[in-house]
């Protein structure tokens, strides 16, 4: 083996090439194959990023590349119990994209299928690594404005599902805007406030000029087991196209308010008219906090270290998200760990 860790890459798509960028970066890995069933996409990525191996499924790179020492999943999250079963077969570690799968049921049974060969399975939750995550997690360890009683996430946006530089399966998917946008928000819920979800009532719905198959809005109030509610709006199909983004977290003794998903962190105390901007690091988009992440993968493959953003630690959030289908289908509040009770008891697929 290379002094650097020789990772295969599946899924050349928009996310696939921002792992490409931070994996040739990176003093502590390279790239040894390419899997992607568009030829083209093999093609654009051995232009871009130096000739490699490169194969139609992950399952070939894996097979035909003995010397790997991990693989990178950045493909749709339809069928991967296939390539989850055979990089265990290898003890191959594992950094996938998110969500892990489109039920709980079947994600849980891919957590498990790594836990039985010890196969480390990482999510690739890139937001939690965001510089404005960490500022806003300081904020909040540090009772700048005291604790936190309830918040407000909004995040609207026009998202225009047929353009180019867009995957495509979201627009025939369910709820594509829970499964597919809402899991990185129902993570930071869940990791930035330190608590877990206990309750949800939720709406979700399709307006008419609607491109997706299924809803693409989501309205949901969340509480949490330290007693404290979130109010969350999230739209894929807002009415305006320019895009809006606020998370206001109330405190007993004042405000925090993120207004960009990138940036844009403030906060001012109860009597206080104006918000005191918080210094951020500089950031580049969609590479800054990827290479974040692959450096927290890193340390658990090369060095040891304990496993961020593990696959067991993701079911839960994405018990949020099914709770919501739920919660919208038959018109009721619905406790997670019903979903969670009922995802351990479903019968295998």
């Amino acid at each position: 083996m290379s002094e650097r860790l020789p990772i295969i890459l599946a899924g050349l798509g928009v996310r696939g090439t921002h792992w490409a960028e931070v994996i040739t970066r990176s003093a502590r890995c390279e790239i040894a194959a390419y899997a992607d069933p568009n030829t083209e996409a093999r093609q654009r990525a051995s232009a871009r990023f130096g000739t490699r191996p490169h194969f139609d499924t992950a399952e070939q790179a894996i097979d035909a590349t003995p010397h790997a020492g991990a693989l990178i999943l950045a493909n749709p999250p339809m069928g991967r119990t296939s390539q989850v079963q055979t990089a265990s077969a290898r003890q191959l570690p594992m950094l996938i994209e998110k969500p892990l799968a489109l039920s709980v049921a079947e994600a849980q049974a891919l957590v498990e299928i790594a836990a039985q060969t010890d196969t480390p399975l990482m999510i690739g939750l890139n937001f939690r690594y965001l510089g404005v995550t960490h500022a806003l997690m300081r904020l909040l360890q540090q009772q700048t404005v005291g604790s936190p009683s309830f918040a407000r996430f909004t995040y609207e946006r026009y998202r225009d599902g047929n353009r180019p530089d867009l995957n495509k399966y979201p627009l025939t998917m369910d709820h594509p805007m829970l499964w597919e946008q809402s899991i990185h928000h129902f993570d930071l819920l869940r990791h930035v406030l330190g608590a877990e979800p206990i309750l949800v009532h939720c709406h979700t719905w399709n307006p008419a000029w609607s491109m997706y198959r299924d809803d693409s809005n989501v309205a949901a109030i969340f509480v949490f087991d330290n007693g404290l509610s979130v109010n969350y709006q999230g739209l894929w199909q807002s009415g305006w196209s320019e895009p809006s983004f606020e998370w206001r977290i109330d405190c007993t003794q004042g405000v925090i308010s993120q207004r960009d998903q990138f940036g844009a962190l403030y906060y001012a105390h109860r009597d206080e008219t104006t918000l005191t901007p918080v210094d951020l690091p500089t950031h580049e988009r969609w590479i800054t906090e990827t290479a974040a992440l692959l450096d927290a993968f890193l340390d658990t493959v090369l060095d040891g270290a304990p496993l961020q953003c593990s696959g067991a630690d993701h079911v839960r959030s994405l018990a949020m998200l099914e709770a919501c289908v739920i919660s919208s289908r038959e018109q009721r509040s619905v406790r997670i760990d019903s979903v969670l009770s009922l995802a351990r008891h479903a019968p295998p697929t």
